[in-house]
């Protein structure tokens, strides 16, 4: 039988429990898929700690790539064998082969592989909302993105610098300054050892940026209000370091007049066709080379334990994946 990853309780790596599992045939709706690659994303490591509650017991991960097996009756944009991704819940990923609902899947094209694919959606469609949807960056602005060497990062100063803007990037260690600097940044400030809010601003000439998109959470918010312009914009979209603090918004956001959001993917790709058309955009710029992803580091599904345990450690220097 097939092999999938289940939590039965809240915790440390240590709740990730290799199974075999049983997979039936997929209802009407359905299609029934074997996945090649798995994406490997922090938000995983929030379903399994229970910082974003799951009905237990429960499998887990949003992101993977494969061939569809099976596709049920009512099925009719897509067929046996042919290549796809998804990033969405249900939760399950982490599984050798798996029954999903159609509407969650995206056509794969020639020229994409299974391993790239399962790298591009949850990190290539959230760069798509965040600099298209949430903040349509423009030529020419300069903005802040914190996690500048992660899997979302990476994407995201490439695609930026392809429509002619400016990014300022941060990073938690000396280690991942270069990586940054190879995918675009601007330029690089490692907020372990600087004030980044104080950085940026001797980088704009006390100006500011339009902009911060922080995936980072608790220990990067105020300082990113801090190096905010006048109606800039804040984009809160992660926890890496821990859930935000309740925002006092007298002090926080009307000095400036700030705009805080918080997106996600689900409130952008609401139905079959946004999500194919975000996916054909990033599938878009990788083939034609406007996007080049290196795979940072290859994890067997059994070693899934030891990959979150990399991940919260912030030792992968970009995008992984799970081998089933």
């Amino acid at each position: 039988m097939p092999k999938s990853i289940i939590i039965n309780k809240n915790g440390g790596p240590e709740v990730l429990e290799l199974q075999e599992v049983e997979v039936g045939s997929p209802g009407p709706d359905e299609i029934k898929v074997t996945n090649h690659a798995i994406g490997l994303n922090y938000i995983d490591t929030y379903h399994r700690s229970g910082l974003y509650p799951v009905k237990l017991p429960s499998g887990i991960g949003l992101e993977a790539a494969g061939k569809i097996d099976e596709v049920g009756s009512n099925v009719t944009n897509f067929n046996k064998g042919d290549n796809i991704a998804y990033a969405s819940v249900p939760l399950g990923a982490y599984s050798q082969q798996r029954i999903i609902p159609s509407k969650i899947a995206v056509k794969v094209p020639d020229g994409i592989s299974h391993d790239l694919a399962a790298t591009l959606m949850t990190k290539g469609l959230t760069t798509n909302y965040l600099l298209t949807k949430t903040y349509k960056l423009k030529a020419g602005e300069t903005v802040l993105f914190h996690a500048a060497a992660g899997g979302v990062g990476q994407i995201f100063a490439q695609w930026a610098n392809s429509i002619g803007a400016k990014v300022i990037g941060t990073v938690g260690s000396d280690e991942k300054i270069k990586i940054a600097e190879e995918n675009g940044y601007l330029n690089v400030i490692n907020y372990s050892k600087y004030d980044f809010s104080k950085e940026v601003m001797k980088i704009t000439k006390n100006e500011g940026v339009t902009a911060v998109f922080d995936g980072v959470g608790k220990n990067t918010f105020q300082k990113s209000l801090a190096c905010l312009k006048v109606r800039g914009m804040m984009i809160s979209f992660g926890n890496a370091s821990g859930p935000l603090d309740p925002v006092n918004v007298p002090k926080d956001i009307q000095p400036k007049g700030l705009y805080l959001t918080r997106p996600s993917i689900a409130q952008y790709f609401t139905n079959g066709k946004e999500l194919q058309a975000g996916a054909d955009a990033i599938f878009e710029k990788v083939k034609f080379g406007k996007i080049k992803i290196r795979i940072a580091k290859k994890y067997k599904l059994s070693d899934a334990k030891q990959a979150h345990a990399d991940l919260e450690a912030r030792k992968l220097l970009g995008p992984a994946i799970l081998v089933p």
